[in-house]
């Protein structure tokens, strides 16, 4: 039976096995046999005294088990050995001056791993055998690193060490879909002097950011370069929706009857909130005031040769917006998203509840404001009483007409397949598209980029470029400007099966393993945690 529950303990001399309250004690001694001085590797059999070692060892039953060994200390009978005595070991069952069988240390490494400091600790506590937390941090510590062949195919992305601060650099094989090393950074030098280091890197998966790509072009000459499809996916939904923001005034028509004119509610309207679109050309506040100008002399300067650099440093601008201006070929594409959003307000909640009770006969502003904050209104009674002025000379409010769907979410229809878009949806989005010919325009080129990219026919890319560049489409020049940037690593992102999704997938377990270890994910330790971590 012992040999059967405790095959580690084979070749030791069991004593006695008794239970000790929640605790399982086992009594076992090392057998009377010569041992080898581990200096000079002579037999030597002569006791020179003999001392206990506790040793924890795996639960049985719910019960922690501890395990009294007895040692033995012998004499080194060799004269020329510098050592006169030394202690037995059991290397099968524990390591030199260890504290837990090497069984116990096979359990708690997947723990350690898996959930870190504190809560592996909580962990052990229920399998009985209780570690404290800086215990599993250390045994993360001790762990060697994983030895890894260079990959053939190598992932590439960045993650936060700290965000917006410090970032590092992961490394994936992508074939076995593993971590191969993570850098302190995410530099081009330092991914160069890494591809360098371990030559044979045939392909390289990564995002669209600069500093990878002059880091592979110089690390790995030879290698292909691959942009990820999701990026690029991104990348064009955000242009998109630039495109659709930019004709919001055509997206009224998916809510529009024929016949029935849209009017806004006469309450938004004078409360200086709208429903509907609004078109950036009849903008006059002082943001559109001030953007008028600005393109302006930004585009004034580029005119007399300036460059984006010299035009930011002249007119006090960060170099990306003198490049936003100096790209948009209007002011009107700048303000498409400033000011035209529909924010909402404390008493935009209970907007339906006073024009009921206001159509109910309720028009005392006083106590329709004492029902609403017993609802949860935490505004003023003046909000209320400003509102409802508007309704004093009329006897019944209208009900709101529907507000037309906003600019992301037709973007998104735009960017879902077709066979997989909701009917209604789909209507709604045909309306608008017959409205606006920029729209479909839109619409037609992103249904070929996502035939392209879906078939993998990347070859196509060029001809898909020239369509967009001969089109009307401001934000997708500026897309198809970026594309042309990093064209070969595009063109292969669209051929080659290749992808940067399983890299996308470790950068979101990291950030799992950020939170698990907060306050103490240093970065050895997070390296640790990344490399070793099933």
């Amino acid at each position: 039976m012992l040999t059967i529950l405790f095959p580690h303990l084979d070749g030791l001399v069991i004593g006695a096995v008794r239970a000790v309250g929640s605790t399982v004690r086992i009594d076992a001694a090392t057998p009377d046999e010569q041992v080898e001085c581990p200096c000079c590797a002579t037999l030597s059999h002569r006791v020179h005294s003999r001392y206990r070692r506790r040793l924890s060892d795996t639960a049985i039953s719910g019960r922690e088990v501890v395990i009294a060994l007895q040692i033995r200390r012998l004499f080194c009978d060799n004269s020329d050995c510098g050592r006169r005595t030394f202690a037995e070991q059991v290397p099968w069952l524990a390591a030199r001056y260890a504290r837990r069988t090497l069984l116990l240390e096979k359990v708690l490494r997947p723990v350690a791993l898996a959930l870190g400091g504190r809560a592996g600790a909580r962990l052990t506590g229920h399998l009985a055998a209780q570690v404290g937390r800086t215990t599993l941090l250390r045994r993360i510590r001790a762990l060697p690193d994983p030895k890894r062949t260079t990959p053939r195919v190598l992932g590439v992305d960045d993650f936060a060490l700290r965000r917006g601060h410090r970032y590092g650099t992961i490394l994936i094989d992508m074939n076995t879909r593993r971590p191969v090393d993570v850098l302190t950074d995410r530099t081009a030098d330092t991914l160069t002097t890494w591809l360098r280091a371990h030559p044979g890197v045939e392909i390289v998966c990564r995002d669209r950011a600069g500093a990878y790509a002059e880091g592979a072009s110089k690390g790995a000459p030879e290698a292909i370069q691959i942009a990820d499809r999701w990026h690029l996916w991104r990348n064009l939904g955000e242009a998109v929706e630039r495109s659709v923001a930019r004709h919001r005034v055509f997206l009224s028509a998916a809510v529009e009857r024929p016949g029935e004119p849209l009017l806004p509610d006469i309450g938004e309207v004078a409360a200086g909130m709208r429903h509907g679109p609004v078109d950036p050309t009849q903008r006059r506040d002082r943001v559109a005031v001030r953007t008028r100008e600005r393109y302006a002399r930004v585009h004034a300067l580029l005119a007399e040769g300036e460059t984006i650099r010299a035009i930011g440093i002249r007119l006090g601008l960060a170099r990306n917006t003198a490049r936003r201006f100096a790209r948009a070929q209007s002011p009107e594409e700048l303000l498409v998203n400033n000011g035209t959003g529909y924010r909402v307000g404390l008493l935009d909640e209970f907007k339906p509840y006073l024009h009921g009770r206001w159509n109910e006969g309720c028009t005392n502003a006083t106590r329709l404001f004492e029902e609403i904050r017993a609802r949860g209104f935490r505004g003023r009674a003046s909000m209320v009483r400003a509102y409802l002025q508007q309704f004093r000379a009329t006897a019944h409010i209208p009900a709101p007409p529907p507000k037309p769907p906003a600019a992301r979410r037709v973007a998104a229809w735009i960017m879902t397949d077709p066979a997989a878009l909701d009917p209604d949806d789909q209507q709604r989005l045909d309306a608008i598209l017959a409205a606006s010919p920029e729209l479909d325009s839109l619409a037609g080129h992103v249904r070929a980029f996502a035939t392209m990219m879906t078939e993998l026919k990347g070859k196509q890319l060029e001809q898909w470029m020239s369509c967009v560049d001969a089109d009307n489409q401001p934000a997708l020049h500026s897309f198809v400007r970026g594309l042309r940037r990093d064209q070969d690593a595009v063109a292969a992102g669209l051929t080659m099966r290749w992808s940067s999704g399983t890299v996308e997938g470790h950068v979101n377990r990291i950030k799992m393993l950020k939170r698990q270890m907060f306050g103490r994910a240093k970065p050895d330790l997070l390296r640790k945690r990344i490399l070793l971590s099933d």
